[in-house]
């Protein structure tokens, strides 16, 4: 008899130092996938620094962090959105009819009720762009939780709409030489985009700005926790009582803020706009989220991951274009990367969920020492006769 209950608690054993060590391998394997985003870019950055001398210079690391500039506010917007368990796909038409709409506001608006023509100063300017993504990022959110339409259909569809009204306002044209005119005191549009300060574009300090917000307001408010709890589950969420219906229309509305505001960085840098800016924004957008070990299908996902995220999509850009490589095949490895980007992501996701039930299996398993020692034979309880 005690030879056969040590030889199930050596099984016993057995099975939880297996289960034990699959536990930590895919642990260890989990944490690799976390750190996939900055693997990318520490490879990115060794393959482009090795094959052009030019890409690690202090300069064009400044001038590739100012493009990754406007990708990274779109995907810090998109993130929210994601973390939700939806998707933007309206946010690259927003940028352009963001851009469209400063134009027109920089060459005067028509008051045809006063017959005047108003020139607004350039932070009406900026507030007035700001305020159009907001309201596509409203009428985004109404779609979805009012009119229970998926966030898929209602995004492309805003997208189209978006682009038209960029089109319908623009006439199809570019609106050139946005620097303003000193006599109708709208100078200063182009600071945005051309001004420096501590060295670093204004660009650059205004994605700083926006992560910080953005992480702020993830980690330490209870708009953040309601967000990952929706994104994690939806309906249990909702019958705890958290305004899930709220949250999702905050969500796209910030979404469309940070996509006009991409917009004006863009329309400043070049001191133009032109109704066909941003288009395929959106991928790049969701890619950086995506890559920054985000999951689609919300709950997961942070600032860090995505910014890092952001600069192995603009670094990549910029490193295949001073390389010389045809857009063409530009296109192409951004659309293998996205989809590289999907299957880790799928990976670690199935990694997490053998090394939960692993971790099961070991506590399943395992007993107290008090009850093994129980069943050892040198514990067994003795006969009257023996202990005489």
């Amino acid at each position: 008899m005690t030879n056969t209950l040590t030889t199930d608690n050596a099984s016993v054993l057995q099975q939880r130092r297996q289960a034990a060590a699959e536990a930590r391998r895919l642990k260890t394997l989990n944490s690799v996938f976390e750190l996939r985003a900055f693997i990318a870019l520490a490879v990115l950055i060794a393959v482009f620094s090795l094959l052009s001398d030019s890409f690690l210079t202090v300069d064009n690391v400044i001038t590739m962090t100012k493009h990754v500039a406007i990708n990274g506010v779109l995907a810090l917007g998109m993130l929210l959105v994601i973390l939700k368990g939806g998707i933007d796909l309206s946010v690259g038409s927003t940028v352009g009819l963001s851009g469209v709409v400063a134009g027109e506001a920089l060459k005067g608006l028509h008051v045809s009720i006063f017959g005047v023509v108003a020139y607004p100063p350039v932070w009406a300017v900026v507030v007035l762009c700001l305020m159009v993504g907001a309201v596509i990022g409203t009428i985004n959110g109404i779609l979805i939780t009012r009119l229970n339409v998926a966030p898929f259909i209602a995004t492309l569809g805003m997208l189209y709409v978006a682009r038209g009204a960029a089109l319908l306002i623009s006439g199809g044209t570019t609106y050139p030489n946005l620097g303003g005119d000193p006599s109708t005191h709208n100078t200063g549009f182009g600071w945005i985009g051309a001004d420096r300060p501590l060295g670093l574009p204004v660009a650059i300090w205004m994605m700083i700005a926006l992560a910080i917000i953005v992480a702020v307001l993830l980690r330490s408010t209870a708009f953040g926790r309601w967000l990952y709890a929706t994104g994690g589950n939806e309906r249990a969420t909702e019958l705890t009582g958290v305004p899930v219906k709220r949250v999702k229309m905050i969500v796209y509305v910030i979404s469309g803020a940070c996509a006009a505001l991409s917009g004006v960085i863009i329309a400043s840098e070049l001191t133009s706009a032109a109704p066909q800016a941003g288009d395929s924004f959106e991928l790049n957008a969701i890619a950086a989220v995506v890559i920054g070990g985000a999951a689609l299908s919300g709950g997961r996902g942070n600032v860090r991951g995505t910014l890092v995220g952001a600069f192995v999509i603009g670094f990549l850009a910029d490193g295949l274009v001073i390389l010389g490589v045809s857009t063409f095949w530009q296109t192409f490895i951004k659309g293998a990367v996205i989809i590289i980007a999907v299957i880790l992501d799928q990976s670690q996701q199935r990694f997490q969920r053998r090394g939960a039930a692993a971790s099961a299996v070991a506590v399943a398993t395992a007993q107290p020492d008090t009850e093994l020692a129980e069943t050892r034979p040198d514990h067994a309880t003795t006969s009257p006769g023996a202990s005489r």
